[in-house]
């Protein structure tokens, strides 16, 4: 079992695109997230510079892994995992910002949950917010009315319902879990053959934890372990392709949801709400800023301990 006190390499894979300065950021913070030895491997897509080749050059625990070309977020990270097959490993976007010791609350929190495919931290903003990154499955009633609401009524049933808005912060299982950071048991994320390449980028999270959901494992939020995240670079880079990619991946795992002939219209209506929703965001930066949250970083401090053993699922 992988535990903080385990003397093998932690394996963190990082998908980069570019990344800039904020990758020496995340570089420098892991070596206090963890009392683990660390192997990073940096997946990537086709950066043009030069910050992945220059933290590889400082630091001996950190490579770069060509991809090819710019192949997707999930098809990237599973070829980070490629080799390992067993433990645990670290799947995380280049523009955290580690607290001290966070990975190894991540990597106790495995051990008091063992039937747990993914765990993930608090993911704060820059500004101090808490991100909603412990979600229930998207549904139909619950995902259409934060797809159509969210952006205008932040505080909707629907929204709140979705996210977990209303509930403090605990050490729970989630229906997933944010993708930006993840703790994820290696034989289990095999078991389903790691995330689907299908999606470029979105919901390849959703649609992981979906799958192994059916297998019987579970994901932990675990809010103990906190991690800021700054976010938004490829949104500002491409804005309008973003929007597209993300509906898109909505379309893909909603219809994927409903297959069959008696659901072609249900699927025929996802594409016509999206499509709709992808246009208006084009023109409205409130509508793809999507909805805001609704907690702050001060309510972690009121969290409470975990509870039990999480063997319970």
């Amino acid at each position: 079992m992988d535990t903080a006190t385990d003397a093998r390499p932690l394996r963190v894979v990082a998908v980069t695109y570019s990344p800039g300065a904020a990758l020496e950021g995340f570089v420098d913070s892991l070596a206090q997230a963890t009392a683990r030895p660390l192997e990073v491997v940096l997946a990537d897509n086709g950066s043009t510079d030069g910050a992945p080749e220059r933290a590889a050059a400082r630091h001996p625990h950190v490579r770069v892994l060509r991809t090819g070309g710019n192949i997707g977020y999930g098809a990237a990270a599973n070829a980070g995992l490629a080799d390992r097959r067993t433990g645990h490993a670290l799947i995380a976007n280049p523009d955290l910002r580690f607290e001290p010791g966070s990975v190894d609350e991540l990597l106790a929190a495995a051990g008091r949950w063992p039937r747990a495919a993914t765990l993930g931290p608090a993911i704060m903003t820059p500004a101090g917010d808490l991100y909603p990154s412990a979600r229930d499955l998207p549904r139909l009633s619950t995902g259409a009315g934060h797809a159509l609401l969210g952006w205008a009524w932040p505080g909707n049933p629907w929204t709140a319902r979705y996210r977990r808005e209303r509930e403090a912060p605990r050490e729970r299982p989630a229906g997933w879990l944010s993708g930006s950071c993840l703790l994820v048991d290696l034989e289990a994320y095999w078991s389903v053959g790691g995330f689907d390449p299908g999606y470029f980028m979105y919901f390849e999270d959703v649609d992981l934890a979906e799958r192994l959901t059916r297998r019987g494992f579970l994901h932990v939020y675990v809010p103990s372990a906190v991690v800021e995240h700054e976010g938004g670079h490829a949104t500002r880079r491409e804005p309008h392709r973003m929007q597209r990619v993300h509906h898109t991946s909505a379309l893909r795992y909603l219809s994927g949801q409903y297959p069959g002939r008696r659901n072609a219209p249900l699927r025929t209506a996802f594409r016509a709400g999206l499509g709709g929703r992808m246009l208006v965001s084009y023109v409205s930066g409130r509508v793809a800023a999507g909805a805001r949250f609704q907690r702050r970083a001060g309510e972690l401090a009121a969290a409470p301990e975990p509870a039990g053993t999480g063997r319970e699922g």
